[in-house]
């Protein structure tokens, strides 16, 4: 267990730079294409608005094989900004990335903190502006991004974490694992002191696990609208499986957790925006509805028996009329995938044991469910498909008395059927 995720040679260097009003932190692994852009971009937006202040751009980097630190050391900021790259120490995962940012910040004493991903091949010089000034300018704490998207790309968030986020905790929050966020320093050290760092957070559920605490605690919290989202977008049949379970994970855990506050909520909330005020046409993202259809075949084989375990007959009977449906008619409708979620979430806050291999059981489903979706908007352009993802979302937070039927009663003895697993 480490005490801290940064390095000796970090912390010397943090010494030296001394004080800081703004740091940039940039999470990094094998990112040597797109690094330089992202970096360059921060630096252009930092002398155009920021100049007067002391920035530093930190880039927390988890051991990359490839050129990117390389990249990174040849790369020439301004004079007047402050490089500082680091291999930072923990579990690896951009949680612990993140974990090393907090620690500068709050050694630093910044009076705003900004954090982007780097991958983004569409970030501009205007996007540190849009992050950082409802920080310093308008007192917020917690900034996430809102992106104009292509339909098929983020559909973790759209099909399962924006859903969740709003029903369960109250707020309209387009893009809770979006990637890119600004706080203040008080909420970077408040993200520190939590004990977290040893567990699954420190790798993908990071996103989510800081916007969700953001609103436990009531954080002040806004959006920035940042245009257009263009980055290394992944297939969900093919990569996406080891992201979905681990950020799954992190949102039933805190659903346990924070039960006592997500009981009481029954509405939705807005949440302001600032940032651009257009939107661009994002790049197509591809998507192999075949694959997905027929890993949620070989899932419903593999894992029929368990789903109608674990399942309402309802719910079961919507998978099974499923399995044998071909490209042209596949169909996992809304109510019913509402209903699946969240008897999924109940079940997992009561499965005694083999937890992970609930998420696993769980990932063809999300496959059934983003091929319906597919299916649902493929003559529609990226603004009728995002009517389709609130009318998912409205659907989440009406029937979220569904949910708090199956959390409250006593379900079965699942020991016997999660050994089986």
């Amino acid at each position: 267990m480490y005490t801290t995720a940064l390095r000796p040679y970090t912390l010397k260097r943090l010494e030296e730079i001394g004080t800081a009003d703004i740091l940039v932190g940039i999470p990094a692994y094998n990112n040597e294409r797109t690094i330089a852009h992202v970096v360059q971009m921060v630096s252009h937006g930092l002398d155009h608005y920021y100049k007067d202040q002391k920035n530093v751009i930190m880039i927390a980097d988890g051991g990359s094989t490839d050129d990117t630190r390389e990249v990174v050391k040849e790369f020439e900021l301004k004079p007047w900004q402050e490089k500082l790259l680091s291999i930072y120490r923990g579990s690896g995962g951009k949680g612990t990335a993140f974990r090393s940012i907090f620690e500068a910040a709050v050694k630093l004493g910044v009076k705003g903190c900004m954090v982007v991903d780097s991958d983004i091949r569409s970030i501009t010089s205007d996007w540190v502006y849009h992050m950082l000034s409802p920080v310093l300018e308008k007192g917020y704490q917690y900034v996430t991004p809102i992106y104009c998207r292509h339909k098929y790309d983020g559909t973790i968030t759209n099909n399962i974490v924006y859903n969740l986020t709003r029903a369960l905790y109250g707020k309209r929050l387009r893009q809770p694992i979006g990637g890119d966020f600004a706080f203040s320093p008080d909420v970077a050290a408040y993200y520190i002191k939590q004990p977290v760092w040893d567990s699954e957070i420190a790798r993908f559920g990071i996103d989510i696990w800081m916007t969700t605490q953001a609103i436990v605690d009531h954080f002040r919290i806004c959006q920035a609208n940042l245009g257009v989202k263009i980055h290394d977008a992944k297939d969900p049949a093919t990569h996406l499986a080891p992201m979905f379970r681990q950020v799954v994970w992190t949102i039933f855990i805190l659903m346990e957790q924070n039960e006592s506050y997500w009981k009481l909520i029954t509405k939705s909330d807005p949440v302001e925006v600032f940032g651009a005020d257009f939107c661009l046409d994002p790049e197509p993202v591809q998507i192999d509805l075949e694959a997905l259809i027929y890993k949620f075949k070989v899932g419903f084989k593999q894992f029929g028996t368990f789903w109608k375990e674990i399942l309402d007959s309802r719910s079961y009977s919507v998978l099974k009329k499923a399995s044998r449906m071909d490209s042209q008619e596949f169909s996992v409708p809304i109510e019913a995938w509402v209903r699946i979620l969240y008897e999924l979430a109940a079940t997992f806050h009561y499965w005694p044991m083999n937890r992970n291999k609930l998420i696993d059981l769980m990932t063809p489903l999300y496959h059934a469910r983003v091929a319906s979706f597919v299916r649902e908007t493929r003559t529609m352009d990226s603004s009728g498909a995002e009517e389709v993802v609130e009318k998912q979302a409205e659907a989440f937070e009406m029937n979220k008395k569904y949910l708090l039927k199956f959390w409250n009663k006593k379900r079965k003895n699942f020991e016997g059927l999660s050994e089986k697993l």
